[in-house]
């Protein structure tokens, strides 16, 4: 099942093992990890939103070929029912950039996909260790569903999806 046209991405920039995180200044997710993202602006593509999200974030100029589509995170909990795109970007293994680096937005550094996708790591965002090592391993497609109570997961479903993300 497709899901409905959703408000926000999410993208983790991958080199290697590593991958770049974001700790958040400010809510959702203030002094967590979590990917790099952000709300769709009106008429844009969620290709178009990582891309550009992923710059204002870090300063790395995806290119439209290195970020592929892997899924959908949605949620329901107290305040919303809603969910993000999400992409990975393939850099090269050689890439240099150097962390950890304060900016806006919060503090960015490579963590080892190991220490991010475990579940017992209080200091990610809930929800990534479950669906992010689907995406890393996984071809298929999936809208990994999500019910929070109190900002805790109480409920976690993989649903496949049918056809590709229309950029």
């Amino acid at each position: 099942m497709e899901p409905v046209r959703l408000k926000y991405t999410v993208g983790f920039i991958k080199r290697g093992d590593e991958i770049l995180m974001l700790n958040r200044n400010k809510e959702p997710g203030m002094g967590r990890w979590n990917g790099v993202g952000g709300k769709l602006e009106q008429g844009e593509s969620p290709l178009a939103c990582i891309i550009r999200e992923a710059y204002e974030e870090t300063g790395i100029q995806l290119g439209r070929d290195q970020v592929k589509y892997t899924g959908a995170v949605t949620w329901v909990n107290e305040y919303e029912t809603s969910g993000m795109y999400a992409f990975i970007a393939e850099m090269a293994p050689g890439f240099e950039y150097e962390t950890p680096v304060a900016t806006p937005e919060g503090i960015l550094c490579w963590k080892h996909k190991d220490w991010i996708c475990n579940t017992k790591n209080l200091g990610v965002i809930g929800h990534v260790p479950h669906f992010l090592p689907v995406m890393l391993t996984e071809q298929m497609l999936y809208e990994h569903r999500f019910s929070f109570s109190n900002s805790v997961s109480n409920h976690y479903e993989k649903l496949p999806l049918r056809g590709e993300l229309k950029y």
